[in-house]
């Protein structure tokens, strides 16, 4: 057991870096155009990758053991680390360490020397910490818009992680779902995401692309990302006779919906800032992290004192996904800022 926690932590690790390398390269070489389909495709990666999963997991478990599952990811992420250096090798000659940018939200092209260079792997521990030291901290915390982004990752956070590690329960206790019908039921918000998203990133990039200002399509995204569940969780946690399959589809059109965040928060670090794109979703994304340890122990608790699923799988959730929505909509903003430069709070 101490060896597959062990384990376990260090996955934690390696992937912690992946969305913050992803949010990179998108900032750094797709336009504003298509930012949206670009975080869609690689973020949209998360629940495709949930769905087969959930299909094959079983399976293989049932017919290889459990470990097979371990070492079957295992040798996929080797597999794709292979594949994606020669990627990097190539793409790093043809255009000289340099990645282009794309448009800019004021429509300029311009091409940036790129945060992976071929020499980075040269780079020494002193000009790591010198380089850290040059990342304007103290101006990330002073902008209002940070802050939105930050506690709008902490609250989406929390609504996902509770409900991915309770709802099976859920199914089971509350609405007699046996093993089998709850874990087919636990496909389905993640296969709706995938529907979801396909249609939330065509239509945001579109309405950029025509004109409406990128701020306003980042709210209304964002909007129907909290809106969407919380209306949904606060049906399901009435007692209005509603059989539950009913109640299933309720809690999966609403967590479906929640991928339009994929067009609001999640392309917003990008908005703000390309250069300092990847730090700033790993500051919202360390907050964002924090519900899947305090919130899902809490939920938990709160079960056990109350009984009531409404109280505390629903409530709190439906509180943050509110409160969130209402800080997006009075601070959240688009607008590129150069964070290098101390200035008036924005």
């Amino acid at each position: 057991m101490p060896g597959l926690v062990l384990s376990r932590i260090l996955v934690g690790i390696g992937e912690g870096v992946s969305p913050s390398a992803a949010t990179d390269l998108i900032a750094r070489s797709i336009p504003l155009q298509e930012r949206s389909r670009a975080v869609a495709v690689v973020f949209g990666g998360l629940s495709f990758g949930s769905v087969l999963g959930l299909l094959f997991a079983p399976p293989i478990i049932q017919n290889l053991g459990w470990e097979s599952v371990f070492y079957i990811f295992g040798l996929l992420g080797i597999i794709w680390c292979i594949g994606f250096e020669s990627l990097k090798g190539k793409q790093l000659g043809n255009n000289k360490g340099l990645l282009n940018l794309g448009q800019s939200s004021s429509g300029s092209d311009g091409l940036v020397p790129s945060a992976v260079s071929s020499e980075s792997s040269d780079s020494s521990l002193e000009d790591l910490q010198n380089s850290l030291k040059d990342v304007p901290w103290g101006a990330f915390f002073k902008s209002k818009a940070v802050w939105a982004m930050i506690y709008a990752h902490f609250c989406g956070s929390w609504g996902h992680y509770t409900c991915l590690s309770w709802l099976p329960t859920f199914f089971s206790e509350e609405l007699n779902l046996n093993l089998t019908e709850a874990a087919w039921v636990s496909v389905l918000p993640p296969l709706g995401s995938i529907v979801i998203t396909s249609i939330a990133a065509p239509f945001a990039d579109n309405l950029i692309a025509n004109g409406v200002d990128t701020t306003k399509v980042r709210k209304i995204c964002q909007t129907i990302a909290f809106v969407s569940p919380a209306i949904f969780m606060m049906l399901s946690s009435v007692d209005l006779g509603l059989p539950p399959w009913e109640i299933v589809a309720f809690l999966t059109s609403g967590l479906a919906l929640s991928s339009f965040a994929f067009s609001g928060l999640y392309c917003t670090h990008q908005d703000i800032s390309r250069e300092y794109a990847s730090i700033l979703l790993g500051i919202t994304n360390t907050v964002g992290a924090v519900p899947g340890i305090v919130g899902v122990a809490l939920t938990g608790y709160l079960l056990d004192s109350t009984h009531s699923w409404s109280i505390s799988l629903f409530a709190p959730s439906v509180f943050f996904y509110l409160t969130g929505t209402a800080v997006w909509l009075a601070f959240a903003s688009s607008e590129p800022q150069d964070f290098s430069k101390s200035g008036p709070e924005s």
